[in-house]
C-alpha cells in the first residue's frame, strides 16, 4: 500500500507566484492561453500511514469485527466524549444515522414540524422526511451562510418538535440566539455538527450545547473513516433512547429502533485519525486566517463571516461570497472555470435545498397525504420560501478543507489567481 504522510503532503510541489512574470504572457489568464498561477496539486485527502494499516490489521486478526465483540468502538466513544467534553457518546454508521437516531429518540414523527436551514447537505432534510415530519426551512444569513437565528422564533408553531441548526463548513450557528428561543418554546435542539469537528462556541465544543450533537466521519470530513458518525449528549435518558434507536431497540424495551451501528474497523480508523486531528485543525486555522487577510483586499471577494461566539472554526470548507459586479459582470460559473484553469479547485457549493424536486414528491406522496391535508402542504410550501438563501446559493464559493492543509505560499497563490481573474474579467466574460 502506498502511504502518504502529513509531511509529504505539506511539501507538495507548487508553482511560485513569480511564474506569471517570466514571459510575455505575464498577466494573461490561463483560460485565455496564459500560464497558470500553479500547476502543483494541493494536499491529497485522506492522510494516512502505517498507523491506520496496523490498526486495521489488528482488527482483522482479532476476529472481533462488530461493536458487541470488540473494544475499539467503546474506546473511540470514550475518547471522543473526553475530547469534546460530552458525558455520553454513541458511534454510528453515519452522520445521517446520528441525526435520524436523535429524531427517533425525541419521538419526532408524523404531525410534527422540524426547523432546519436551506443551505446544508441533503441528509439534514432526508432524516426529517424519513420520520414523516414536516421540514420547515428558516432562511439563511447572507454574511455567514448559516441559518438566520433571528428568524427561527417566527417559524415555531405548536407542532414544532425540534430545531436542527447546522454548523456549516466548520463554523458555528448563532447558539446565543437559538438556545434561549428553543428553551422558551420547550423545543429540542439537535446540533448538526457533521462538518465541525473541534469547532467551539464560546470556548466549548460545538455539539455539546443541544439535546444532542451529531457528527459525520464520511470520507471528506476532517475526521474520517470512510463512513461513520457519532451522537453526543449530556442527558442520560436521551443517551439511552439514542442507543436504542441506533441499535434495533436492544438496550431497552421502551422503544423500537433501526440499525445504525459502526464497526470495529471504522472505530479503529477513527482512533488512528484522531492522532492527527488537532495539528491538522491548527494548520487549517492558520492558513484560513492568512487567506482571509489576503482576500479582504480584493473587491468583490467577501470571506464568510463568523458569529462572535464562534471561538474556533474547524474550516471543513472555506466559504466566500463572489460579487460579479466587481468582476465586470463575470458569471460565477465562468469565474470558477477561470480559477480551475489557474490551478485553484474552487466550487459553487450547495443549491437551495428547499427547492429540490424530491421534497415536493415526498410531501405529495401517499404517506404524507394520509397524515397532512392538501391545505397544510400548500401552507408549508408557502412558508418555505427563502429569498436570502437564493442569493447565498448564487454567490457563495467554496474551497475544501484539504486546500487549507497546504503551505502559506499556497494561500498566496489562491489570492493571486483571483486578482488575476479580476484584472482580466472583462476579457473573460466573452471567453
Amino acid at each position: 500500500m502506498n502511504t502518504v504522510t502529513r509531511r509529504s503532503l505539506l511539501a507538495a510541489p507548487a508553482v511560485g507566484l513569480a511564474a506569471n512574470t517570466m514571459n510575455g504572457e505575464a498577466g494573461k489568464p490561463a483560460l485565455l492561453g496564459g500560464k497558470a498561477v500553479r500547476t502543483g496539486r494541493f494536499p491529497a485527502w485522506p492522510v494516512f500511514d502505517q498507523t491506520e494499516e496496523e490498526a486495521l490489521v489488528a482488527v482483522v486478526r482479532s476476529g472481533k469485527w462488530n461493536r458487541t465483540s470488540g473494544a475499539n468502538v467503546k474506546r473511540f466513544e470514550e475518547t471522543y466524549g473526553r475530547l469534546t467534553g460530552a458525558k455520553f457518546c454513541i458511534a454510528t454508521s453515519s452522520g445521517t444515522g446520528a441525526l435520524q437516531s436523535s429524531l427517533a429518540a425525541l419521538g419526532v414523527g408524523p404531525g410534527d414540524e422540524v426547523i432546519l436551514p436551506p443551505y446544508t447537505f441533503v441528509a439534514t432534510l432526508n432524516v426529517i422526511l424519513n420520520m414523516h415530519a414536516l421540514p420547515v426551512f428558516v432562511d439563511s444569513d447572507l454574511e455567514t451562510g448559516l441559518i438566520d437565528a433571528h428568524k427561527i422564533e417566527g417559524a415555531i408553531t405548536e407542532r414544532t418538535a425540534a430545531i436542527i441548526p447546522v454548523h456549516l463548513a466548520g463554523s458555528v450557528a448563532d447558539l446565543d440566539s437559538i438556545l434561549p428561543v428553543a428553551k422558551k418554546h420547550n423545543v429540542a435542539v439537535i446540533e448538526d455538527t457533521c462538518q465541525s469537528h473541534l469547532s467551539e462556541w464560546r470556548n466549548r465544543k460545538a455539539g455539546t450545547y443541544g439535546t444532542t450533537g451529531c457528527f459525520s466521519f464520511q470520507a471528506s470530513k476532517n475526521l474520517n473513516c470512510g463512513e461513520g458518525g457519532a451522537i453526543l449528549t449530556n442527558d442520560e435518558d436521551v443517551y439511552r433512547k439514542c442507543f436504542a434507536a441506533h441499535y434495533n431497540g436492544n438496550m431497552t424495551d421502551f422503544m423500537h429502533g433501526t440499525k445504525f451501528c459502526i464497526t470495529e474497523f471504522q472505530a479503529a480508523m477513527l482512533l488512528a485519525q484522531l492522532t492527527r486531528l488537532e495539528q491538522q485543525a491548527k494548520t487549517r486555522e492558520q492558513n484560513a486566517q492568512y487567506l482571509t487577510s489576503l482576500l479582504r483586499e480584493i473587491p468583490g471577494i467577501i470571506p464568510a463571516r463568523m458569529h462572535e461566539g464562534c471561538t474556533r472554526n474547524a474550516y471543513h470548507l472555506y466559504m466566500l461570497r463572489y460579487d460579479k459586479e466587481q468582476f465586470a459582470g463575470l458569471p460565477r460559473a465562468k469565474f470558477l472555470k477561470a480559477l480551475h484553469a489557474e490551478g485553484i479547485p474552487a466550487g459553487s457549493g450547495y443549491g437551495p435545498l428547499n427547492k429540490v424536486k424530491y421534497l415536493k414528491n415526498a410531501l405529495h406522496s401517499r404517506g404524507y397525504q394520509r397524515v397532512y391535508s392538501s391545505q397544510e402542504i400548500a401552507q408549508l410550501e408557502e412558508r418555505n420560501h427563502c429569498p436570502v438563501n437564493d442569493r447565498v446559493c448564487a454567490e457563495f464559493v467554496w474551497l475544501t478543507q484539504n486546500v487549507l492543509l497546504g503551505k502559506r505560499s499556497d494561500m498566496e497563490q489562491i489570492a493571486e489567481a483571483m486578482r488575476k481573474v479580476q484584472k482580466h474579467a472583462g476579457e473573460l466574460v466573452n471567453a
